[in-house]
C-alpha cells in the first residue's frame, strides 16, 4: 500500500491535496475486478463512488445557488443535471489523467476499461469522496471549484429539458406524445443503470441509459433530438 501511495503522488498533486490516509485514494482508484491484485485496495471504488455522487451534488448545488441568485428551482435543476452528469465527470477525469492510475484486473485492462467513460465517471466520484473523507468538505469543495469553474463560467441560459423539447417537436407536427419504455435495469442496488427507449410517431426509436429512469428518459429524448438535428 505504501508503494502504491508513493506512485500516486503526482495524481495527488493534480488533485491539490496531500492525503493523510492515502489508502482512501488507492481504494477510490481500485476497480472492483482488481481487489486481488498487488497494490490494490481490499475493496473496489463502489462505496466511495456512492458517497462521492452525493458530495458532488451538494457542492454543485451550492455553487449554482450562489452563482444564480435570481433563478428558479427548475432552471437550477437543469444546470445541476448538466454539471453532474456522466459526460461531465468523464471529461474532467480525462483532464486530470485519472485513467492512467486506475487499478484494473488483466481482463478489464484488455477490455479497455481504463478509457471506459462509465468507469472514468465512477472513479471521479470516488476520488471526490476520498478527498472529502480525508480533508473534509472544504477540500472536496476546492477540488470541485477548481475543475468545474470553467464549466460554471461558460453556462449561458439554463439547458433545455430534452423531454419537453421533444414533446414540443411532436406537438408542433400534430403527432402523438413521445412514449418512453424501460428496456433494461442493470447494476448493483445502490448504483442502478436504466436503459430507456423513446418512440415518436414516424421516427425510429432512440435509446439511452442513465442512473435513474428520469435521467435515462432525458438522455433518450436528447438522442432523439440529436438524430433530428433539433437538439438545443
Amino acid at each position: 500500500m505504501k508503494d502504491a501511495a508513493a506512485a500516486l503522488a503526482p495524481l495527488a498533486d493534480a488533485l491539490g491535496h496531500r492525503f493523510e490516509h492515502p489508502e482512501l485514494l488507492v481504494e477510490a482508484l481500485t476497480h472492483p475486478s482488481a481487489r486481488a491484485r498487488r497494490g490494490a485496495a481490499k475493496r473496489g471504488y463502489e462505496r466511495l463512488e456512492f458517497l462521492g455522487d452525493r458530495v458532488l451534488g451538494l457542492i454543485v448545488a451550492e455553487l449554482l445557488w450562489r452563482r444564480f441568485p435570481d433563478e428558479a428551482e427548475g432552471a437550477l435543476t437543469r444546470r445541476h443535471t448538466s454539471l453532474v452528469r456522466r459526460e461531465t465527470l468523464t471529461s474532467i477525469a480525462k483532464e486530470i489523467g485519472i485513467g492512467a492510475h486506475i487499478v484494473l484486473s488483466r481482463g478489464e485492462e484488455a477490455a479497455g476499461a481504463r478509457g471506459n467513460p462509465s468507469v472514468l465517471a465512477d472513479v471521479c466520484e470516488a476520488v471526490i469522496a476520498a478527498l472529502y473523507l480525508d480533508g473534509g468538505l472544504a477540500v472536496a469543495r476546492a477540488f470541485v471549484e477548481r475543475w468545474w469553474e470553467q464549466r460554471l463560467t461558460k453556462l449561458g441560459a439554463p439547458p433545455r429539458d430534452p423531454k419537453t423539447a421533444l414533446q414540443e417537436w411532436a406537438q408542433a407536427r400534430g403527432r402523438a406524445l413521445p412514449a418512453y419504455r424501460t428496456v433494461a435495469t442493470d447494476g448493483p442496488a445502490h448504483r442502478r443503470t436504466f436503459t430507456v427507449t423513446v418512440s415518436v410517431e414516424g421516427l425510429p426509436p432512440a435509446s439511452a441509459s442513465g442512473p435513474s429512469k428520469r435521467a435515462a428518459e432525458a438522455a433518450a429524448a436528447a438522442a432523439a433530438l440529436a438524430a433530428l438535428g433539433a437538439g438545443s
